[in-house]
């Protein structure tokens, strides 16, 4: 039986651009040799800007390499784009969905694109639709979806036809941890029956877990590949858990060891310890003074931690220890139990629907507070409340001492908002963004150029301001974003998803920074998809479906969903479980009720 071709061959791969405003040229790809073997699920992971998207656009056909051979299912992408165009099927990081059209019509338009045929359709939609569980909702609205049902729609219409090869850019980008499964269950379920060849490029390293290949990008450049067992035997007996000493949060036993490069190569806060990874040299004695004399117990490497060590080994000890920013924001009151938000039976309806029912907690100052839930869960039309961005339609709502719901522009001089989505002026440079939003928050002549120059400084912004920011990569981006929030020293920082898309490595940089500002008495409010994200807020909240489900520190959840107060559950699995277990008890029937 002859050896099928691999589904993607490359050979001295180099791809570069021009952005502009930079001074210099983006090597996205350099000199990038690989070869991905077919009937398997194969992962691309790395840093922004390591060359993931740039390759996947090769392979669909979509731009051609400057130098080197690309061969995808044996065809020469060069030579032929449209043969391999005719066999493969690519979902894009915005896959286009045409919100005014339904479900059914989504399908069917691209099943037109395709030329996939009636009787071929019939089968291929009902086995789509019973994949995705979308077959309830074929009459609804592209634009009623939630982002998790959304980019399940996005996959089946890439699906129409059957493919050779799927290529995949970051499909989970946004999506929450429910929907998230859903949709590995869906492409694992292709590979497993249909033996497909998937490709799939991520910025969640347990998604990469899942994979048989594992390709690590980084600057343009491969720098390591093997199954994960290869990768994570990088990280292997150097990775331990702490338990904080008492009255020290895990986020700040973090910090102190993330700013000891010398010694630690990686710490992330984890089930209400701290995870880290020492460096090979670093001595007993050295460890224990940054833990304070707590105990470390070594536990098994992953491969976020293999890969960790891969990106942390690249990068000069300046940049290692970058992520240390300077406290920038002076506590406008001393008690640190001031309440800065309060909310009451908060209340939004659209028209008959509820997306937020009856919401009541507080905030106080200098706290982060996590905002979580599966996508439609209603905690973005919490956070845009809280903003002064939408108005309530009852309840009482309360930020920085004023009622949002009579003087909400008075509030909005006082909070930093940084949106889910690149929301500054993308045909504008660097410093032009921050001129115009300084402006827009009041900062004029000498004070608005000083503070321009410490948060170019604070983000690593330097040699960019000259740049289009909307041809900056997805990291400098965020950056940009988090600096124009900043200008004004806020006493409230809101953060809708910030990190959406981002590697590992810049959600260490970002969540130092926002220790250091919490730890200045900056209040921050944030939403996330990143579970592991709860872990560094103070306390958090869950909602569903308009509802809230829980509220406490990240502990109290974890015991809240069933975990023992000695027991490891990861704040992902305490999230399903308590999502879970509302959703059962309300399609449960009443007592009493007829069976």
């Amino acid at each position: 039986m002859d050896t099928p071709a691999p589904a993607l061959t490359g050979r001295g791969l180099h791809k570069r651009f021009q952005v502009k405003g930079a001074a210099d040229v983006v090597r996205a790809l350099d000199d990038v040799s690989l070869e991905v073997p077919s009937g398997m699920l194969t992962a691309l992971v790395g840093p922004d800007g390591a060359g993931k998207t740039t390759l996947l656009r090769l392979a669909a056909g979509l731009m051609r390499a400057d130098q080197g051979t690309l061969t995808v299912l044996g065809i020469d992408v060069a030579k032929d784009p449209q043969a391999v165009q005719d066999r493969i099927s690519y979902m894009p990081q915005r896959f286009g969905l045409y919100e005014d059209l339904s479900v059914q019509e989504n399908l069917d338009l691209y099943a037109d694109l395709h030329g996939v045929g009636k009787a071929e359709r019939r089968e291929r939609y009902a086995r789509l639709m019973e994949m995705t569980d979308l077959g309830r909702f074929t009459s609804r609205p592209a634009g009623k979806l939630s982002g998790g049902m959304k980019q399940k729609l996005g996959l089946a219409c890439t699906l129409v036809r059957s493919p050779a090869l799927l290529l995949l850019d970051e499909p989970t980008v946004g999506v929450d941890p429910l929907s998230r499964r859903e949709l590995w269950e869906i492409v694992q379920q292709l590979v497993d029956e249909e033996h497909l060849s998937v490709i799939v490029s991520t910025a969640y390293l347990d998604e990469a877990e899942r994979c048989a290949q594992v390709f690590v990008l980084h600057g343009g450049k491969l720098i390591a590949q093997g199954a994960p067992g290869e990768i994570r035997d990088n990280a292997k007996d150097l990775c331990f858990v702490t338990t904080p000493p008492q009255g020290v949060a895990p986020r700040t036993l973090q910090a102190r060891l993330l700013d000891a490069p010398e010694a630690i190569i990686d710490a992330v806060p984890q089930g209400g310890e701290v995870r880290f990874i020492r460096r090979p040299a670093a001595d007993a004695a050295s460890i224990n003074g940054l833990l304070g004399g707590a105990p470390a117990e070594p536990v098994p490497a992953r491969l976020e931690d293999g890969f960790m060590v891969l990106l942390r080994a690249r990068q000069s000890a300046a940049k290692a220890s970058a992520a240390t920013p300077p406290p920038q924001a002076t506590p406008t009151a001393d008690d640190p139990d001031e309440v800065v938000i309060q909310v009451k039976d908060l209340v939004r309806k659209f028209g008959d629907f509820t997306a937020v029912a009856s919401t009541s907690f507080d905030v106080r100052r200098g706290e982060i507070f996590g905002l979580l839930g599966p996508n439609g869960a209603g905690k973005t039309t919490t956070f845009r409340m809280l903003c002064g961005l939408l108005p309530a339609s009852s309840g009482f709502l309360q930020v920085a001492g004023v009622n949002l719901r009579t003087a909400r522009a008075q509030a909005r001089a006082r909070i930093g908002y940084v949106s889910q989505k690149f929301a500054l002026y993308g045909n504008l440079s660097v410093t032009e963004n921050l001129q115009f939003f300084g402006g827009a928050y009041g900062l004029r002549g000498q004070r608005l150029r000083d503070r321009m120059q410490t948060v170019l400084q604070q983000f690593d912004l330097l040699g960019q301001e000259n740049a289009t920011s909307g041809q900056l990569p997805g990291g400098f981006k965020q950056r940009l974003a988090m600096a124009t929030g900043l200008l004004h020293e806020p006493e409230i920082l809101f953060l809708d998803e910030p990190t959406s898309g981002t590697d590992p490595l810049a959600r260490r940089e970002f969540w130092r920074r926002i220790t250091a500002l919490a730890a200045a008495g900056v209040t921050v409010i944030i939403t996330t998809h990143f579970m592991e994200e709860a872990e560094y807020c103070d306390r958090i909240v869950i909602q569903d479906a308009g509802k809230l489900l829980a509220i406490g520190t990240p502990q109290q959840v974890r015991v809240q969903a069933g975990s023992a107060p000695d027991s490891r559950l990861s704040m992902e699995e305490a999230f399903i479980d308590i999502v879970t277990q509302a959703r059962d008890a309300a399609h449960a029937p009443a007592p009493g009720a007829a069976a």
